[in-house]
């Protein structure tokens, strides 16, 4: 009997086959630094960057500093993904805002994300103020853009039994064009989260050295501790990962319970 008989088998099947990619990076990465290919100045082992791994975390910096990043992301993908919400229902469900607000938003959303920071840095200095305001600016442009072609979607026959029942505004909003958006503005919440924590390393690597993983990589830069670069780049690695399935998880099941709704 195949995998494809069983679900569960399969998919348990499909991640250790994209796990391979990854062993033999590893694999080759272990064996360059090993043998001498490589300056292992340049490209420390693997047991060398455990070890400082196990260095950092026994001297209690790599939990603040794993800490540090987590807490600017969430701050900055919670105050971007609300204001997306608001602003991308707004130019979904008002004709006036849409012909007003529209035109100008998609001029602006060109703008590469990095290019924002001299700008942040002259409004909100290079402390930690600017640091959010900068992922929160990363997550709020695909919330917007994927709530504001959600609701703009939703079906209009929806819409003409919400006016045949005379729906108010806010009965309107709540049972009709959240629902019909809902699928779009859980796809840019996941963008959102993606772009947020690209933005946070970016944040701490080129504002102010302070907490966090960035800085981390910033100090291993400074002193040529390729180990401690390392580690950060395998740290944004992993908990990048582990935010990414988690949103894909959490997308899935409420998206689940719309379909039961």
């Amino acid at each position: 009997m195949s995998t494809l008989d069983h679900p569960a088998a399969f998919r348990v099947s499909r991640r250790l086959h994209g796990l391979i990619p990854v062993l033999a990076l590893l694999a080759g990465w272990e064996a360059a630094s090993r043998s001498g290919l490589v300056d292992p100045k340049l490209l420390p082992s693997l047991l060398t960057v455990a070890g400082r791994a196990g260095q950092e975390l026994a001297e209690g910096r790599l939990a603040v500093d794993v800490a540090a990043s987590l807490a600017r992301d969430i701050a900055g993908f919670t105050i971007g993904s609300l204001a997306g919400i608001l602003v991308g229902l707004l130019l979904g469900l008002s004709r006036l805002a849409d012909r007003l607000i529209g035109p100008s938003f998609n001029a602006v959303k060109q703008i590469a994300i990095f290019a924002w920071i001299p700008l942040i840095s002259v409004w909100f200095g290079v402390g930690e103020d600017a640091k959010i305001a900068f992922i929160a600016l990363a997550a709020f442009t695909p919330v917007v853009v994927n709530t504001w072609e959600g609701a703009r979607a939703a079906p209009p026959k929806l819409a003409e039994v919400a006016r045949v029942l005379e729906f108010g505004r806010w009965r309107t909003l709540r049972l009709v064009a959240l629902p019909a958006a809902l699928p779009a503005i859980f796809a840019g919440l996941h963008l959102g989260l993606i772009n947020a924590w690209l933005a946070t390393v970016g944040a701490e690597y080129f504002m102010t050295v302070g907490p966090g993983i960035g800085g981390l990589m910033t100090e291993g830069r400074e002193h040529f501790h390729m180990d401690l670069v390392l580690l950060g780049v395998l740290l944004l690695g992993l908990i990048g990962l582990a935010l990414n399935t988690l949103a894909t998880r959490l997308e899935a099941r409420a998206l689940r319970w719309r379909r039961r709704a």
